[in-house]
C-alpha cells in the first residue's frame, strides 16, 4: 500500500553528511530522539495556548514546518543508531515511545478550534497509537516491526500539516466556518478510516509472513 514512508531512503541520502557531521560532533541517536520530543510538546502546548485566545494566524504555519523539520529528526537519530553502531535497548523504547507522545501533543493543539470536533480528533488520536501498537506488535510473533500504510506516521503529519494550513488559508477565501469545519473533519474522518485499514494491512501483513 503506498506510503510517504517509502520515501524515506531518498530522504536520509540527503541527510547522510549532516548526519556525520552529528556523529563527529559527540550528538547521540537517543539525545535527538528526546529533542524532538521535547520540543513537540512545547510547540503543541504553545499552539493549544495561544489559539484558545487568539484568532487564526499565520503562526499555525510552525505545525506543518516543525512536522516537516521532525521528520528530519525521526531519520537522524534512526541513521545515527544503525550507522554509528548507537544500537540500544533504551534506544528502542525511546524511539516509540517518544513518536507516539509528540504525535499526541501536536495533534491535541488543534482541539483548541471550536469548528474541529473535539470527539473525533481524540478519537483520530486513540486510533493513531493503536496503530503504532499493532506495527509494534509483529516483533512478538517473530516478524518484523510493520511500517505499512496508507496512513504511518509520516502520512498522518502530511494530512495534519494540510489540516492546519487549511485552516490559515481559508479565511482569505471565505468566512464560512460551517464549511471549513466541514472541510477539516471530512480530512479527520478520511485519516480515520485510512488509520483502520492500516491497522488491517499491519496485522495481515504480519500474519502472512509466519511459517
Amino acid at each position: 500500500m503506498p506510503s510517504i514512508y517509502q520515501l524515506k531512503p531518498a530522504f536520509q541520502n540527503l541527510l547522510r553528511p549532516f548526519v556525520r557531521l552529528l556523529y563527529k560532533s559527540g550528538i547521540t541517536a537517543n539525545q535527538v530522539t528526546l529533542l524532538a520530543m521535547f520540543i513537540s510538546i512545547c510547540l503543541g502546548y504553545f499552539l493549544y495556548c495561544y489559539y484558545l485566545t487568539h484568532s487564526i494566524s499565520w503562526l499555525l504555519l510552525l505545525f506543518p514546518l516543525w512536522m516537516l523539520v521532525r521528520m528530519a529528526f525521526n531519520a537522524i537519530d534512526g541513521m545515527l543508531a544503525r550507522e554509528f553502531k548507537q544500537l540500544s535497548n533504551l534506544g528502542a523504547f525511546y524511539n516509540e515511545l517518544c513518536d507516539v507522545i509528540s504525535d499526541t501533543a501536536l495533534y491535541i493543539c488543534l482541539i483548541a478550534f471550536g469548528f474541529i470536533n473535539a470527539k473525533l480528533l481524540l478519537l483520530i488520536v486513540f486510533v493513531a497509537i493503536l496503530s503504532e501498537y499493532t506495527g509494534v506488535m509483529a516483533p512478538l510473533i517473530g516478524q518484523e516491526r510493520r511500517y505499512d500504510g496508507p496512513m504511518g506516521k509520516s502520512d498522518r503529519a502530511f494530512w495534519f500539516s494540510l489540516i492546519t494550513v487549511i485552516i490559515v488559508i481559508f479565511p482569505l477565501i471565505s468566512t464560512n466556518l460551517q464549511l471549513l469545519a466541514w472541510i477539516c473533519n471530512g480530512i479527520l474522518s478520511l485519516i480515520g478510516l485510512l488509520l483502520a485499514f492500516t491497522i488491517y494491512n499491519r496485522i495481515k501483513n504480519s500474519l502472512k509472513t509466519i511459517p
